[in-house]
């Protein structure tokens, strides 16, 4: 991606800053029936817990610029994740639903959805980044927080007519023309449900699966601090469209194939304990003994995190060409997102990650310098 794109997609960006006051806190319930209070389903009805930090200018924007696009584009982050695919297509299908003609795509090339995610419902909705068009009237992209980490599809997005952005990273640097930003709610399927609400369609049960999947990956099946009542009452609004949860939290977290366990098996034997920093890495060469897919190794750094000595746990997985993708995780004591967007990369508090073309002691030693100054911000 060259500057003058950048530049030019942030120039033209018409969004208000994202993290305004009052972000993701739920609405109070209703006097008459507050057992009830956000969890109806009805398509432009009030909802308990919407999202509350972005202007109602700017939802009105949103739907306008998408209701009299003839078609319209969408994108979410590479390796995509629960939250960024479950997002897309989700609002894929409810703009099928409006007869609009869609393109939803990721930007790799070697463009498969991850085995983890290969359960989820619409995905005939997905097409490959090819075919994507070159310069989209309207273009819509999901949970990511930068340009670069839309891939191939970041040209296409700098000469689009308009971008719009649903995304929920404090580290989104503003590159849309429309910001549909809230750092404070839980996931960006909280803000896809509600745009998807705002355009006037019901959920279904293949919706409903594809925003709890994205709802519940991103919380740690509500385990993260990112859990809010309003998280919660949203739960309960998809699991009364009939879903699976017993089923959705198998694949999601009771799967894997048998090599996976012989690549954490390698990256367990070469764990370091440093001070409150726990990490490992995975080469490409550990994944390939075993036939391995890249995006099977993401959940090892849930292994990694439970260090009770560490507060900071770090995973680097070597990908299919050679590049280390780096996983972060924090308890509370550091800010590691803070630290992966001076790295280059993003996220959140908690969580967060960034990319490196450098080697492994290379990398940790940069890590390792930035946690340093953010534990004692006076070291020089």
């Amino acid at each position: 991606m060259t500057p003058d794109v950048r530049d030019e997609t942030r120039r033209r960006s018409a969004g208000p800053p994202p993290g305004t006051a009052g972000g993701g806190s739920a609405r109070p319930a209703s006097a008459g029936a507050p057992e009830r209070a956000g969890l109806s389903t009805q398509a432009g009805g009030p909802v308990a817990g919407a999202p509350q930090a972005i202007p109602e200018a700017v939802w009105d924007r949103a739907l306008e610029l998408i209701r009299d696009a003839d078609e319209v584009a969408l994108a979410c982050h590479i390796s995509p994740d629960g939250d960024a695919l479950g997002s897309m297509l989700a609002a894929a299908k409810a703009l099928v639903a409006m007869g609009k003609r869609v393109v939803a795509s990721f930007g790799e090339r070697r463009f498969a959805v991850p085995r983890l995610l290969r359960f989820l419902p619409a995905q005939d909705l997905l097409t490959v980044p090819s075919a994507f068009p070159a310069e989209p009237e309207v273009m819509i992209t999901f949970d990511s927080s930068t340009l670069d980490r839309l891939g191939l599809l970041a040209a296409n997005a700098g000469k689009a007519r308009e971008v719009i952005v649903v995304d929920h990273h404090a580290s989104n640097d503003g590159f849309g023309t429309v910001s549909l930003i809230d750092p404070g709610v839980a996931a960006t399927a909280v803000l896809t449900e509600e745009l998807i609400r705002r355009l006037g369609q019901p959920l279904d049960r293949d919706m409903a699966t594809l925003l709890y999947v994205g709802l519940v990956t991103d919380t740690g099946s509500f385990r993260h601090s990112s859990t809010t009542p309003a998280a919660h009452l949203m739960a309960a609004r998809l699991v009364a469209a009939g879903l699976r949860t017993d089923e959705i939290a198998r694949e999601l977290w009771d799967r894997s194939p048998f090599g996976y366990l012989k690549v954490l098996g390698a990256a367990l034997d070469r764990v370091v304990l440093d001070d409150d920093l726990v990490w490992t890495y995975v080469t490409h060469t550990d994944r390939a003994a075993y036939g391995l897919p890249y995006s099977e190794v993401e959940a090892i750094i849930d292994v990694i995190r439970r260090t009770d000595e560490a507060d900071v746990a770090v995973v680097l997985k070597q990908d299919d060409d050679g590049v280390w993708q780096v996983s972060t995780r924090s308890k509370g004591g550091v800010d590691v997102g803070a630290i992966c967007t001076a790295l280059g990369g993003g996220g959140h508090r908690y969580a967060a990650g960034f990319t490196s073309h450098d080697g492994v002691d290379v990398t940790m030693d940069r890590f390792r310098e930035l946690l340093r100054k953010s534990r004692w911000p006076r070291a020089v």
